[in-house]
Order: structure tokens, then sequence, then C-alpha cells
């Protein structure tokens, strides 16, 4: 009887070793991070002598649940010597989707500006979010939540808390061509007078998988500046962006 169960085990042993194993599902592919640098320059000379350099690197990576995004600029020109623009920007973002549309999240922005005497300016924003338009080649999202501003402007250093309301809108056009808009204004809550706006306009076009060509407009606009110093700053920004 022994013998008998014996030789069902080894049948039932090589039958399984003869048979093939079944096909391993691959398991999702990991998101990973989208980095992006980019870099623009224009010098002239003879009749004119200007000089106008641009620096900027972002990188965004998306979860299941879970969205980052970070980012910084660099801007420096001359005209017949004298500096023109000097400014430095960063700013860091981080979203935790509790649905498909609706998320929570905190953003942090830091700036600096020679040229309109702003030291340093730093506000954090706690967030609530959500995706108007949430599809394969267009995102359109709001953001609402307060903020709190801390700021060198023309030599007094103040802080204070403030209202902040957000607009972002991503398009692709096709593989090679797309487009993104994004508003940001900032109100101080005990002084409606005081305001910050940040607008930017962009347009990137691929000559290859990596590298591409970018038109980035921006406006700045502070509604009480600096003394001396003008509330709104334009900036077109022209150069080659490569993707990581």
């Amino acid at each position: 009887m022994v013998a008998l169960v014996l030789a069902a085990c080894v049948s039932a042993a090589e039958a399984a070793a003869a048979s093939p194993a079944a096909p391993l599902t691959p398991p999702p592919p990991q998101p990973k991070w989208e980095t992006v640098a980019t870099a623009g320059l224009t010098l002239t000379k003879g009749n004119s002598d200007t000089l106008l350099a641009n620096f900027g690197v972002n990188s965004a990576r998306k979860w299941k649940q879970n969205e980052v995004a970070l980012g910084s600029s660099f801007s420096y020109g001359e005209n017949a010597g004298r500096k023109n623009v000097d400014s430095l920007s960063g700013f860091g973002q981080y979203n935790r989707l509790v649905s498909d549309k609706f998320y929570g999240g905190f953003k942090l922005n830091a700036a600096k500006d020679a040229i309109a005497d702003l030291a340093y300016r730093v506000s954090l924003s706690p967030l609530a979010g959500y995706y108007l338009i949430k599809e394969a080649k267009t995102h359109l999202s709001l953001e609402l939540g307060p903020s709190y501003v801390i700021e060198r402007l023309g030599g007094v250093s103040k802080s204070y808390a403030g209202l902040r309301a957000g607009e972002r809108l991503e398009h692709k056009f096709n593989d090679r061509a797309k487009m993104w808009q994004a508003a940001d204004i900032t109100t101080q809550v005990d002084r409606f007078s005081k305001y910050l706006i940040t607008f930017e306009l962009g347009v990137d076009s691929a000559i290859t998988s990596q590298i591409s060509l970018r038109a980035v407009l921006q406006d700045n606009y502070d509604s009480i500046p600096a003394t001396a110093r003008k509330m709104n700053d334009i900036r077109l920004v022209t150069g080659i962006a490569y993707k990581f």
C-alpha cells in the first residue's frame, strides 16, 4: 500500500515538472521622474551691447495618489555693461489625491530679484485643489488656500498672512507639441490693496525625443513694489529644453 502511494506521488511530481510553467505577469512600470533643463542666451555686440542668459530645471513625478513638482530658474542680463536682469526663483509642490479629481497639498515658493530690490520672498501655502479637466492630453486644475509670506522688499523685512488662489492648464497637441498656462494670486488678508500676481504662458515644440524649442512669457505683478520700482515685470524667454 505504501509503495502504491509513493509511486502516485512520484508520478504527480513528474507530471508537474513536465508541464510548462504559467507565464508570470510583469509588474506595472514604476512612475519615473520627468526632468527638463532649459537654457537660453542672447548676446549682441556693435551698435548695441547686451547680454541675457536664462537657465532653468523642472522635475515632476506622479504616482497613483501622489504628485510632486519641483523647479528653479535663474536669469541674468546686462545692457551696455549695466546689469538690468538678476533674478532667481524656485518652487516645490506636493499633492495628495483624495479622489480622482480632488486633492490637498502644500506649495513653497521662493524668489529674489535684485532689479526690483527684492532681497527675498518666501511663501508657504497649504492648499485644496480640484481638476476641472483630467484627460490624457488636457489637465486644468484650480487651487485655493491660506498662505504665509516672508519677504525683504526695498530694505524692509516683513511677514503677513495671505489668501492664495491658483490655476494651471496643460495641453498636449500631439507627441511633439504642448502648451501650458498658469496664474497665481496672493492677497494680504488685512490689506487687500497688497497683492502679488504671477502669470506664465509657454509652448514647447520637440525637435527630437529629448530636445525641444521652448518659448515662455512670464509676468510678475506687485501692487506695492519697492520705492522707485515699477509694479509690473514682463519677460519673454526663449531657448532650448533637454528632457532627461
